[in-house]
């Protein structure tokens, strides 16, 4: 287990692009990681967690820019949505070409740097085994699902300790809360 410092953030981000699995810290809960790119690295993040290969593992972002390369043409309503609740817990659900994608920029700094270093985006669900309580520290992730990963991060206790709010945004505006998480529905239809 690594303290999180920027040498700790350069060696996950080698370790990310070279196709391996990292425990790390967000705003939220910890996550268990991989980078987009390796498929192998994606489908070992379900066989850690005893998680469907087939259920849809979100993709983490730097900032908005991240996200604009893989949705091109955004909907308003998530735009309203990102400008109001990013970086923070809230993911999206957008339309990217024929399928969807699901998004979130959180509201950690030294997640951010990692996911910079990793070319803006990383597949993350959390670090727990499928149908388990979310880590919210790299002690209970270790215990959990740590063991497996070619890095754990140590970044303290999570601060939000409940997962995002998943919220999808369809092409034509039509919003539906998928999970209600740290951000309430009264809070997302006030900025609507």
């Amino acid at each position: 287990m690594s303290t999180i410092t920027s040498e700790t953030i350069t060696n996950a981000a080698f370790i990310l692009r070279a196709g391996g699995v990292a425990i790390i810290p967000t705003d939220t809960v910890y996550g268990i990681a991989a980078h987009p790119d390796s498929s192998s690295a994606v489908a070992r993040i379900c066989t850690i967690k005893g998680r469907p290969t087939g259920k849809p593992i979100a993709l983490l972002a730097a900032d908005k820019e991240s996200v604009l390369k893989f949705c091109s043409d955004v909907p308003a309503k998530a735009q309203k949505l990102m400008d109001a609740f990013w970086p923070g817990a809230l993911t999206l659900v957008l339309p990217c070409g024929n399928e969807f994608e699901g998004f979130r920029v959180p509201d950690h700094d030294q997640t951010r740097e990692l996911l910079k270093a990793c070319e803006g985006t990383l597949r993350v669900t959390s670090a727990n085994l499928s149908g388990a309580m979310p880590a919210k520290s790299a002690v209970e992730a270790l215990k959990d699902v740590g063991l497996e990963a070619d890095l754990v991060i140590n970044g303290g206790t999570s601060p939000g300790g409940v997962a995002s709010t998943v919220v999808k945004v369809d092409a034509d505006n039509t919003l539906t809360i998928l999970r209600e998480g740290a951000i309430t529905s009264e809070q997302i239809h006030s900025i609507l």
